[in-house]
């Protein structure tokens, strides 16, 4: 394995790793891992460094939705056009192209589901190469990008007998 699938590997689960402790753990020099880290930002392979938040544990109001969205593509653009049209707005977190009876997956976040609905019905669906759309609200999450958020509670006391 390379070193640079070495530190995407480690970083992609833990990316507020420091370079000392990342150049430790792969037994490289941190000169090294420091320009592989910033050139692999310049590549544009390392795109953003984000943390994983449980909004449900907070009192912060937050829904989550997915839109499948089927579209026309445009002539010599294909589906890069309307993707990019659909990621600009601000309350759009995801834009995916998948095979399958949509073409689109976006992932939105509102205050309310009616603010969800609103931003469907009044901007995504009203674009000229948007054909249909099909929303589905996230009411919990039980796994995000691999990590467990349902997390049961585990007595971990010893069993102490007469």
């Amino acid at each position: 394995m390379s070193t640079r699938q070495e530190i995407l590997n480690i970083i992609e689960k833990n990316s507020r790793i420091d370079v000392h402790e990342l150049s430790v753990l792969l037994g490289a020099e941190e000169i090294l891992v420091a320009n592989e880290l910033k050139a692999m930002e310049e590549e544009g392979i390392i795109c953003g460094y984000h943390t994983m938040i449980d909004w449900s544990k907070t009192d912060i109001e937050k829904v989550n939705a997915l839109i499948e969205v089927k579209v026309t593509p445009q002539r010599g653009l294909g589906f890069d056009s309307i993707a990019e049209r659909i990621y600009k707005y601000p309350e759009v977190t995801s834009v995916y192209l998948m095979s399958g009876g949509f073409d689109l997956m976006v992932i939105l976040e509102g205050k309310t589901l009616q603010e969800v609905a609103g931003f469907v019905s009044n901007k995504l669906s009203t674009l000229d190469t948007v054909l249909s759309t099909a929303t589905h609200f996230i009411l919990k999450k039980y796994k995000d990008h691999g990590t467990i958020l349902d997390k049961k509670y585990e007595d971990t006391r010893e069993i102490v007998s007469p």
